[in-house]
């Protein structure tokens, strides 16, 4: 199948010739006739699977079809993102795809001054990509209309509630027209999910074509047992001795974020952090200059990294295991993308010994150990208890919707703001469907 046969027009297909696309990818094929026909659309796709572009070549075309009202353009795409970083790659793509095309679109996320935003949407703006925090700033500040919105898409929805998102997206859409078109990726098909999805999705088209807790078939996987001490030495030892020129590195928390990447640059490896108490313009930075080869390794927190979408990354390396298995397969998922190769490399000591069992049990396999000549872990050395992060519930202990102590979360974009109610009954069962890619 090619992008021909999709329905879609000239000036899109020359914007995906452009890119150097021929052949569309599962989730591309059968989600793009499916937004044309005006549909809803229930997806089971994460990232790395081509949706972003399943859904906005589309949109596109969708919102070229039909003329827009007279006057100040008016939102009539929303596009909402768990994180700025994935907000900026969506707004890249639609700019990608939407060149010739006269449509015009915009990003906002926290992070950065409101002000340019302002003028921007009062300028009008047909598609908006947002995340919900800014987007709710926004409203309150009565400088965003929402009341001609065609189209709704949640990319990533499963993310959107793990990060207590549910208040604000309850809020957005009753700002929301009731007639309109929506468009629902996630990765997983939790209780919330479910019924974010029987309450949003008016019989919608249900397409499930990567499920979450399978990893990527294109990745190698290793783990080299290591003393928790001599961790950064091995690290270092390997981006050396093996000429990694690009290897995006996973900690659990953003102080060791911050204290990995300062003793890599000590050790004469380039290397930036990112996380969530880096302003947006820092992260920014380090992501391109990691894209551009100038920073070798980048080292990112699981929330961060969300949504990175970096061509072609040849190295993943979990310098400590996270605290909820699945995350592990959405860390891995960063290479091996697009045909190529992969390795993820997880450096684990005996501390985390309980942790990587429970990613074996969720992959259903044994993953090979290598103990690198050098770095034998000592027998002598003790397990310590891992303290698991105050948002991580301990596995099995399912949240509910319905619990009348609702938790708080910190706000995500805006400090001065309450934050969002956290989600609650995320069974992170993998989105099921009848037909199978």
């Amino acid at each position: 199948m090619s992008f021909d046969t999709l329905g879609l027009s000239a000036e899109l297909l020359r914007a995906v010739a452009d890119q150097g696309y021929s052949e569309p990818t599962p989730v591309q094929s059968r989600a793009i006739p499916v937004i044309l026909q005006g549909k809803d659309l229930l997806a089971g796709a994460q990232t790395g699977t081509g949706k972003t572009a399943g859904f906005t070549l589309p949109l596109l075309q969708r919102l070229n079809a039909t003329a827009p009202d007279k006057g100040r353009r008016r939102v009539r795409a929303l596009i909402l993102t768990p994180t700025r970083e994935l907000a900026a790659q969506v707004a890249e793509s639609v700019d990608t795809y939407g060149k010739h095309l006269p449509l015009s679109s915009m990003v906002i996320f926290g992070g950065v001054k409101i002000n340019p935003q302002i003028a921007r949407l009062r300028a009008g703006v047909d598609i908006l990509v947002a995340t919900p925090g800014r987007l709710l700033d926004h409203v309150s500040q009565k400088t965003l209309d929402l009341s001609a919105v065609e189209i709704l898409v949640l990319d990533e929805a499963d993310r959107m509630l793990d990060m207590g998102f549910i208040r604000d997206i309850r809020k957005i859409l009753a700002l929301l027209p009731k007639r309109r078109q929506n468009l629902l990726f996630s990765a997983t098909y939790s209780n919330d999910i479910r019924q974010l999805a029987d309450k949003l999705l008016d019989r919608p088209v249900l397409i499930d074509v990567a499920l979450r807790n399978t990893p990527a078939e294109r990745v190698s996987q290793v783990i080299h047992p290591v003393d928790r001490e001599r961790k950064r030495e091995l690290l270092s030892f390997m981006v050396g001795s093996q000429n990694w020129r690009q290897v995006l590195v996973f900690t659990r928390t953003k102080h060791g974020a911050n204290r990995l990447s300062q003793q890599l640059e000590k050790d004469g490896i380039s290397s930036a952090a990112i996380h969530g108490n880096k302003s947006q313009g820092a992260r920014t930075r380090a992501l391109a200059d990691f894209k551009r080869g100038e920073v070798r390794v980048l080292v990112a927190t699981d929330i961060a990294a969300r949504g990175l979408d970096i061509d072609q990354l040849p190295h993943v390396v979990n310098y400590e295991l996270p605290n909820v298995p699945e995350d592990y397969v959405h860390r891995i998922g960063r290479t091996g993308r697009a045909g190529n190769e992969g390795q993820a490399v997880s450096l684990v000591c005996i501390d985390e010994h309980k942790l990587l069992g429970d990613i074996e049990r969720l992959l259903k396999r044994d993953l090979s150990r290598i103990v690198i000549p050098g770095y034998e872990p000592d027998p002598s050395i003790r397990a310590e208890p891992i303290k698991p992060r105050s948002n991580t519930r301990p596995r099995g202990q399912a949240k509910s919707l319905h619990n009348n102590r609702p938790a708080r979360v910190k706000a995500k974009e805006n400090k001065r703001r309450p934050g969002p109610e956290k989600a609650k009954g995320n069974s992170r069962r993998p989105l099921q469907s009848s037909r199978h890619a």
